[in-house]
């Protein structure tokens, strides 16, 4: 069962791991676009990395094959994801297809999860399937509910604010991009709202607090 709910203050966070975390971008970025969200995880005592695949002219199973590769890589200890949007479901896809993978969590930020809304609106319009690229089916269809043994952890954004709610008419609450609900995969171990926009989530202070608590310990 999900355990929803809105958050509004920061939650402090120790210094104390050396665990490795991988972060992992969305459609339409680099890994660039990671960086502030990788400072603050690498400030709570972690190490960081960022992943860096083609979102559009990617083939999916090749950006799955080389986040493996990456994540085999670190051998000792244990190793986390966090992904951004398409970024979360690439390492969750991942997780539910490798469950020989090294030990961590993985964190989804703003991830359709159930599929996206806004990606199937947009793939009807003019050009809209160029846009989306190889990435389109897996943004339409989303993922299957999560039954492996590694936690997950979902924060969704609540600020109405963005593009893809131009393009459809997306449940509320929802970021701007995504909807909540398309974040609720079920069988993952916790879920929460944040007050923030989609790609707020990536620079938000809050969210990483809270992305570095569930690495720790499971639970927002």
């Amino acid at each position: 069962m999900f355990d929803s709910r809105i958050r509004r203050g920061a939650v402090p966070v120790s210094n104390e791991s050396a665990e490795h975390v991988i972060v992992v971008h969305g459609i339409w970025m680099r890994g660039i676009a990671m960086l502030p969200l990788a400072r603050r995880l690498r400030s709570a005592g972690f190490s960081v990395e960022t992943f860096d695949y083609r979102s559009v002219t990617g083939e999916w199973n090749g950006s799955l094959e080389r986040l493996r590769e990456r994540w085999r890589q670190q051998s000792a200890g244990r190793v986390h994801v966090v992904g951004h949007s398409l970024g979360g479901m690439l390492a969750l896809d991942l997780a539910t297809q490798d469950a020989d993978l090294p030990a961590g969590r993985i964190v989804c930020l703003g991830s359709p999860l159930r599929g996206s809304t806004a990606a199937s609106r947009l793939q009807g319009l003019p050009g809209g399937r160029l846009l989306m690229g190889k990435s389109a089916s897996i943004l339409h269809e989303g993922l299957q509910a999560w039954n492996g043994a590694r936690d997950v952890g979902v924060i969704a954004g609540s600020t109405p604010i963005g593009l893809g709610a131009l393009i459809a008419p997306l449940e509320r609450p929802h970021d701007g991009t995504v909807s909540v609900a398309e974040t609720r995969l079920p069988g993952v171990s916790d879920h929460c709202v944040v007050e923030c926009t989609h790609t707020g989530l990536l620079f938000s202070a809050e969210v990483a607090s809270l992305a570095a608590g569930f690495l720790r310990s499971g639970r927002f």
